[in-house]
């Protein structure tokens, strides 16, 4: 589990939260060996999952144990612990795929129209939330940027994303001006000893975390009527609709997203489709 843990974080570089699930996976499939793996072939890789199946696992969570397995008998084999791999043999389970919730061009405009005081909060928060809508990045990639990562010369900000790939990823101008706002009347407020170069701050000084922008996010959303409940990855759903909306090339949105395959990025053309089909059934007299 330790070398397998190592492999997971190190050579694969995935995120704390995969290395978690997996290993969490693993300790699951363990735990029905009786901790060993000597033996081990692709019956008994289908008699587990089968009995997660029967425990009422989702099709999700089946997907990701039979993506964890695979690995952890690849990495097995490799290691000459396995004289084969059996999770060559097991098929890969797919996780449904529901569309995701989005909101309106007009709901958008209404969340984002929001008048300030010019509290450092406010300009804060009011940044955050034009850089989500204008760039589509994760929660994750806004918290980690510092106030180099923006070129405002470009309007582009520089962003880490998943297995540490850098893209650059442009904003507009509302976004530009939120930004300004924030980063001349209200970051040098609440700059600490410990704010390094952190672009957005809590009210401590401390770089800004992922649950406070969930929270800033979902209790803005909440004041604009009709609209869904979204966090931050909402707000990217959004702005990947929206851009294919207005004519976006789907490559683009696929580079912009920082999605390694097209497939991924393919759910917003059926978002927009979906999006046109109720319109035509609400407004088409013969629909």
């Amino acid at each position: 589990m330790e070398e397998f843990a190592r492999y997971l974080r190190f050579e694969r570089d995935l995120s704390p939260h995969t290395v978690r699930a997996y290993l969490s996976d693993v300790a699951a499939l363990l735990d029905h060996l009786d901790g060993r793996i000597e033996g081990v072939d692709i019956a008994t890789l289908r008699e587990w999952l089968a009995e997660q199946h029967a425990e009422g696992k989702s099709r999700a969570t089946l997907a990701r144990r039979t993506a964890c397995i695979r690995t952890f008998t690849s990495f097995c084999h490799r290691r000459g612990w396995l004289p084969d791999d059996p999770g060559l043999l097991l098929g890969s389970a797919k996780a449904p795929r529901p569309l995701p919730a989005v909101l309106d061009q007009e709901q958008a405009q209404t969340a984002l129209d929001v008048p300030s005081t010019g509290e450092p909060r406010e300009l804060r928060d009011q940044a955050i939330l034009e850089l989500l809508y204008a760039t589509g990045v994760r929660v994750s990639e806004l918290c980690a940027l510092d106030v180099d990562d923006v070129d405002r010369d470009r309007n582009v900000i520089r962003v880490l994303g998943k297995g540490r790939k850098e893209r650059s990823v442009p904003f507009g101008g509302p976004a530009l001006r939120a930004l300004d706002k924030w980063c001349v009347h209200g970051r040098p407020l609440w700059i600490k000893a410990g704010s390094g170069a952190a672009l957005f701050l809590g009210v401590r000084g401390g770089r800004i975390d992922a649950g406070t922008v969930r929270r800033l996010v979902h209790a803005r959303l909440r004041g604009v009527e009709g609209a869904p409940d979204l966090g931050p990855h909402g707000l990217r759903h959004t702005a990947a609709t929206h851009l294919l909306e207005g004519g976006a090339d789907l490559r683009a949105v696929q580079e912009l997203l920082g999605h390694a395959s097209l497939n991924t990025t393919q759910i917003y053309t059926h978002v927009s489709i979906e999006r046109l089909r109720a319109a035509y059934r609400q407004a088409h007299p013969r629909a």
